[in-house]
């Protein structure tokens, strides 16, 4: 008895072996599938620390080396060339210092909560715009996508601009200037000014034949300029080397870009104080007219500049503050960089303002001069009498007082028949009032302004080395708002999509360095960002507070600050900034469809700018641009809607967003655990498929629960199903 039962046992052993082998063959079949799709799972879910259960373990994600380059990052995002060709202009034509009160108050109410709510969502979810937006819903991942887009259009142009101030850095190393006189033109029998300089000027001649040869329309292509081919090659090229390394590159040259700006605008500005005139500048800058401030048209500017000015929407806000720890004080940063974007337009404003009083001070003293000669002129013919000037006036050293108090009584006397005489009242406020942004402000008044300066071309070399460290800060920005979100969602290596990105826009951006190049230019800067960043800021707004959750939100601040954000934000994302970006989208669609869409062309023989309205084919590039910026968000929306994509194809659109984790969407929940769950024995258990079975790590579980049998399977359950305890299984 004994003896059997041994032979029994053995063989029972045997059998539990055989079925046992059995089981594992089945499995090996499965195995690889298993290990590839859902561990590989898995490993990125260790790398992404789940930000709810606050692990230990940190990811990969690079890093910034220090607090201050983080700052100097978004402080060369923030402040670009808008600081100091668009905010003076807007501030001169909106009522002077009373437009910084309209300014401010928006920047209070949309400006730092909205960039506040972009820092803090980047930092949170340590993801770029697609995945920072995929994390929140799904539904409404297309608003990173759409991002990505215009940061796109915005990069295309914008190192067109940065090309051309390397051009203009390139020619300041010659006196005098190449832009100070008019060039002379020699034929057989004499030797003149060139025609269309003499018309207008020697800086604007430069401008537009020099440096832009420009076309008469925006359907005369003109073939390329390749003076501004190369440069914008060189723009490129530079962005890519700076960025090719992430963070770990740009970080390091914003020390620079970030600092020298500043540095720069300093030595203008104290320089700038020495010129005669530019108090008359300042002065005329500051001096409020209030009765400005009554029309919407300021308030509607002011919103505009300041949503523009802190680059809400492009994702490179989102970007930079992915690369913080969660638990940096995002709150002080939002602050402190909206403080220093605002100081630096006043700071520019000033300098412009300093630097144009002083040019409005000679053009008014040769517009004295020229118009003393002709008062000389009609005295002497007898058209005017001698004794209408004062006895004081000596017209040989005349001052600009002396020359309108001579005008005014000229003008009394001779009240029928002053228009004849052609005289011109010599005031610097008119010089001041004609308001100039941009590149008119930029290649052209500011340069003219320049030439008059002592050692001009150190002058020159300096305020272009500016522009160019102004463009390629914001470039920065622009740039890691393209390619970290699609680094981290493609998971592509970021120096080979850096360079194939600046290969790309390099290609297409051969169309704003034709000789119609700038009219392409303005083209874009019109329709390919205002409206459709508005419609990402809104969106916005709306995923974080309404779809998110303002209290989970407002509680994750306080757990990832340490304290709690003060109510005002609350009540500012609730329900203050989306009313008051509706009402600026709203007015803003008002607005353009107002405005007769067109371009200045210049034109060659009267040498002046003619309004043209675009062609057919103009206005549909210019709806597609707005369309396609947009077209992203609804794009993802049907998909995710309608399920239009097989989840179960494994493909990247399968994959979620859930408690800062990838995990795969529950495809198919027959199998194995359905059949245990249901008291089924293990012969009727069906052969397991792993390749369909989706999984979740238990909550705190350690970071593998190994099964008895060496698989990775009893420590998860169904995606979708209530952690149950071991007794229900």
């Amino acid at each position: 008895m004994p003896k059997n039962s041994k032979v029994v046992k053995r063989e029972l052993d045997d059998e539990v072996i055989e079925s046992v082998k059995d089981l594992l063959s089945n499995e090996d079949s499965s195995d690889d599938a298993f290990k590839k799709s859902e561990l590989m799972v898995d490993d990125q879910e260790e790398k992404d620390v789940d930000v709810e259960e606050g692990s230990d373990v940190e990811d990969e994600r690079p890093a910034w080396n220090s607090k201050l380059q983080y700052i100097l990052a978004q402080v060369g995002f923030s402040v670009g060339l808008g600081n100091v060709w668009r905010f003076p202009y807007l501030c001169q034509k909106n009522g002077g210092g009373a437009y910084l009160v309209p300014y401010l108050i928006l920047l209070l109410i949309i400006g730092i909560p909205l960039f506040f709510l972009e820092l803090a969502v980047g930092q949170r979810i340590r993801r770029g715009s697609i995945g920072v937006w995929n994390y929140i819903s799904p539904k409404l991942g297309g608003i990173g996508f759409a991002s990505c887009v215009v940061c796109f259009f915005v990069a295309l142009y914008y190192n067109v601009i940065i090309g051309w101030s390397l051009f203009y850095f390139s020619q300041s190393f010659q006196h005098p200037l190449p832009w100070d006189q008019c060039p002379l033109v020699k034929n057989t029998s004499h030797t003149f000014v060139e025609p269309e300089c003499e018309k207008s000027s020697a800086t604007t001649y430069y401008w537009y034949r020099e440096a832009l040869n420009i076309s008469s329309s925006l359907s005369e292509s003109g073939g390329l300029n390749w003076k501004m081919t190369i440069c914008l090659l060189a723009a490129w090229v530079m962005v890519c080397l700076a960025m090719i390394k992430g963070i770990q590159s740009s970080g390091k040259i914003m020390y620079f870009s970030s600092l020298f700006p500043y540095v720069v605008l300093l030595c203008f500005l104290i320089r700038g104080l020495l010129l005669n005139g530019s108090v008359d500048g300042i002065r005329h800058m500051f001096t409020p007219k209030l009765e400005k401030m009554l029309e919407p048209k300021v308030w509607r500017e002011a919103a505009t500049q300041v949503f523009f000015a802190l680059g809400l929407g492009f994702g490179g806000v989102i970007a930079f503050s992915s690369y913080n720890k969660r638990d940096n004080n995002c709150h002080f940063d939002a602050v402190l960089v909206s403080f220093i974007n605002f100081f630096t337009s006043v700071l520019a404003t000033l300098v412009v303002f300093a630097v144009l009083g002083f040019k409005a001070n000679i053009i008014n003293e040769k517009c004295v001069i020229q118009n003393s000669e002709k008062i000389l002129k009609l005295l002497k013919i007898g058209n005017l009498s001698q004794d209408m000037i004062p006895h004081h006036i000596n017209f040989s050293s005349i001052t600009a007082e002396d020359y309108n108090l001579v005008y005014d009584i000229i003008q009394k006397v001779k009240e029928e028949e002053f228009d004849s005489l052609g005289l011109k009242s010599c005031q610097i406020e008119d010089e001041l009032n004609k308001a100039v942004q941009g590149t008119g402000l930029a290649f052209i008044a500011f340069t003219e302004a320049m030439t008059h300066f002592p050692a001009s071309p150190f002058w020159s070399v300096m305020f272009f080395l500016m522009l160019v460290n102004l463009g390629l800060g914001s470039m920065f920005g622009t740039i890691e708002g393209i390619i970290t979100p699609i680094v981290d969602t493609f998971k592509v290596r970021k120096e080979i999509l850096t360079v194939i990105c600046c290969l790309v826009a390099f290609f297409i951006g051969l169309i704003f360095v034709q000789r119609s190049g700038n009219y392409f230019v303005t083209m874009f800067d019109d329709y390919s960002a205002t409206l459709p960043l508005l419609i990402v800021v809104i969106l916005e707004n709306i995923a974080v507070t309404r779809i998110y959750g303002i209290d989970k939100f407002m509680e994750d601040l306080k757990d990832m600050l340490g304290f709690s954000p003060s109510q005002y934000y609350y009540y500012m994302w609730k329900y203050v900034s989306p009313l008051v970006l509706l009402c600026l989208l709203v007015a803003s669609i008002v607005q353009m469809g107002l405005s007769p869409p067109g371009y200045n062309a210049w034109i060659e023989d009267t040498a002046t700018e003619e309004f043209h309205s675009y062609p057919t084919w103009g206005m549909i590039v210019c709806i597609s641009l707005m369309v396609l910026a947009i077209l992203p968000v609804p794009i993802v929306f049907m998909v995710r809607r309608c399920n239009l994509i097989d989840d179960s194809s494994g493909s990247l659109a399968s994959v979620s967003y859930k408690r800062g984790r990838i995990i795969k969407e529950p495809v198919n929940l027959e199998g194995d655990n359905t059949s245990l769950i249901h008291g089924k024995s293990p012969s009727e258990v069906p052969s397991p498929n792993f390749g369909k079975n989706i999984y979740r790590k238990q909550t705190g579980s350690p970071t593998l629960d190994t099964a008895p049998n060496g698989r990775y399977g009893i420590g998860y359950l169904m995606a979708d199903m209530p952690d149950m305890p071991e007794s229900d299984l």
